[in-house]
């Protein structure tokens, strides 16, 4: 057995399930589509001083790709390092594992050897295998890793999923989380009827990967049936494409969803009506409009802006922007311009470049 969740230090337990700001780390590319290393440092900085409390890397929006190339071991190697010398807060570390079973293990493998604290079980390439074949691969890199459940949308190469899997999956003794993104609420629904019914509520914390509602996940209770109780579940964190922007605005969103929750206060409406303005913008930023196209472009074009990328380029160079796309993320900047967080970069790009 490789490391369990009750080896990880307190305060890392603690953030993970108290619900933090994951940001899915993107991969800083030059010109030449080569792996720049001083702007993923200067990325990593702005995520730790933006209030992150905890980074993704080797996930979808770092391109799965860096795998074919030799990257994922730099990547994480670079993500590690750069946080822990930037700064001394704890920070979960969640490394994205992909590929057949030997393959994810290998990673897992790989992310405990640079400190980091839980996989992110991505299972696209196992598609057409059977439920008991993916629990099988769960358990195997649970075996190296605390393992965090990935329900990734189909439009993006995820696997339909039921509740009878996740119910599955909950049983794993070393699974910790769930990121929720089917962008489906009847599936979302599905992954908090397989936690209930296998009684890991007080294991398993749940993250929003649904981009499309993001707000509306943090903000509602879901109250699921057990038997003759009501079990009510909250969704307290998000590890997201879409917080690898704005980041410092999704910290702020975070924080005050945790104090109204947590006080018993009523609802703010104006809380509420976030949900539609932060869905708004992510249609910009993930390109809705062309299937998600350029989802991974259309957030490097807003790093870009912000100066922290110098290029959009994907590691695929017939990844970029869609045809007004650009126009699309220029709406939203103008439609809503609270929920940027240029100020705050502007006042510490100099420092991060250093």
């Amino acid at each position: 057995m490789g490391l369990h969740h009750s080896d990880l230090p307190k305060d890392i337990i603690a953030l993970l399930r108290k619900g933090a700001v994951i940001p899915a780390h993107p991969l800083a590319l030059n010109a030449n589509r080569e792996f720049d290393r001083a702007r993923q440092r200067v990325l990593t900085r702005y995520y730790v001083d933006a209030g992150a409390g905890g980074l993704a890397v080797g996930v979808h929006t770092t391109q799965f790709a860096i795998r074919d190339i030799g990257l994922y071991e730099p990547v994480l190697q670079a993500a590690a390092e750069d946080a822990r010398a930037w700064s001394d807060r704890p920070m979960v570390m969640v490394a994205g594992v992909a590929g057949q079973t030997e393959q994810a293990v290998a990673e897992a493998k790989i992310a405990g050897s640079h400190g980091y604290h839980a996989t992110l079980v991505s299972m696209g390439a196992l598609r057409g295998q059977s439920p008991e074949q993916l629990i099988a691969h769960c358990r195997a890199v649970a075996e190296e890793m605390p393992i965090i459940g990935f329900y990734m949308q189909s439009a993006v190469g995820g696997i339909d999923l039921d509740s009878n899997f996740w119910r599955e999956f909950s049983n794993i003794n070393n699974a910790v989380a769930i990121k929720m993104a089917p962008f489906n609420r009847y599936k979302t629904l599905d992954v908090m009827k397989g936690v209930v019914a296998a009684h890991a509520e007080g294991r398993i914390t749940l993250y929003t990967g649904n981009d499309d509602h993001i707000v509306a996940d943090l903000i509602t209770p879901f109250d699921i049936p057990r038997a003759d109780e009501i079990v009510r579940l909250r969704v307290r964190g998000g590890l997201l494409g879409h917080w690898s922007v704005w980041t410092r605005k999704a910290v702020e969103l975070l924080d005050r969803v945790h104090t109204v929750v947590d006080s018993g206060a009523d609802l703010p409406l104006d809380l509420a009506a976030l949900d539609a303005r932060v869905t708004d913008c992510n249609a910009a930023f993930f390109d809705v409009a062309n299937s998600f196209h350029g989802c991974i472009a259309g957030c490097h074009e807003v790093l870009r802006r912000q100066k922290l990328l110098e290029t959009i380029n994907c590691l695929d160079p017939n990844e970029g922007l869609s045809l007004g796309q650009a126009e699309e993320i220029d709406r939203v900047y103008a439609a809503h311009p609270d929920l940027s967080d240029d100020d705050f970069i502007a006042d510490n790009l100099e420092r991060w470049l250093a």
